[in-house]
């Protein structure tokens, strides 16, 4: 797949801010994330579902800048499964000894400010299909990167796959196609958009995938 033109580039200090950011997201699949914003944000706002600690928001945020759209993030900030304690990715350091549970809207909220972006990235606090079910707003651009199990991701696509407007783009992180490379929801997510003809795939770079909605009936 052929990338996206832009002309815009991402500022140094924000793209040094994302990299430094704790986070999964390699720095190439942020800088396309960056580049499909960029080309989408004009048309409306974005809204990213699963933020952990800020670093995808930075590109994402970055974009939303300098196309004067808005970015929704849409986390509980508990931690999805595979980064409870006991897990691969777990991070001591995001606990919450009060409660004994993992909080990453501190880190998130720091990583934000420290980058300057706290006007246009906007922290919507709760479960991805609570919110989703009190959305009625179009949008331009969809990253979904929220719990990798397979319930979690069903539910963020059902909530909000239907909301991204015709000749937008839903995104789609850690797809791996082959088991051994990762788990297997956000491919079936990948497979499940491209199959019902509302989605057509424009871009991949990495495990991330780039779809524009071409078409009515998601299912």
């Amino acid at each position: 797949m052929t990338s996206p033109g832009t002309d815009l580039v991402m500022p140094p200090d924000l793209l040094r801010a994302a990299q430094e950011a704790k986070g999964f997201m390699p720095p190439d699949e942020g800088r396309a994330l960056f580049e499909v914003a960029c080309e989408y944000g004009r048309l409306g706002p974005i809204c990213e579902i699963g933020s952990y600690c800020g670093k995808s928001a930075i590109y994402l945020g970055a974009a939303a800048r300098l196309t004067g759209s808005v970015v929704v993030t849409v986390d509980h900030h508990r931690g999805s499964e595979e980064l409870q304690p006991g897990w691969e990715h777990h991070d001591p350091s995001l606990m919450d000894p009060r409660f004994g549970k993992m909080d990453s809207l501190p880190e998130f909220r720091r990583t934000i400010a420290a980058a300057g972006l706290e006007e246009e990235v906007v922290a919507v606090v709760g479960r991805s299909e609570t919110v989703a079910r009190l959305w009625n707003t179009p949008l331009a651009m969809l990253f979904i990167d929220g719990g990798h199990s397979e319930e979690p991701a069903r539910a963020d696509y059902e909530g909000w796959a239907p909301h991204v407007l015709e000749g937008g783009v839903l995104a789609i992180h850690d797809v791996h196609e082959r088991p051994e490379d990762g788990g297997q929801a956000p491919y079936r997510l990948y497979l499940r958009a491209v199959g019902c003809g509302a989605f057509t795939e424009i871009r991949r770079e990495g495990t991330l995938r780039v779809l524009k909605r071409v078409g009515p009936g998601i299912g």
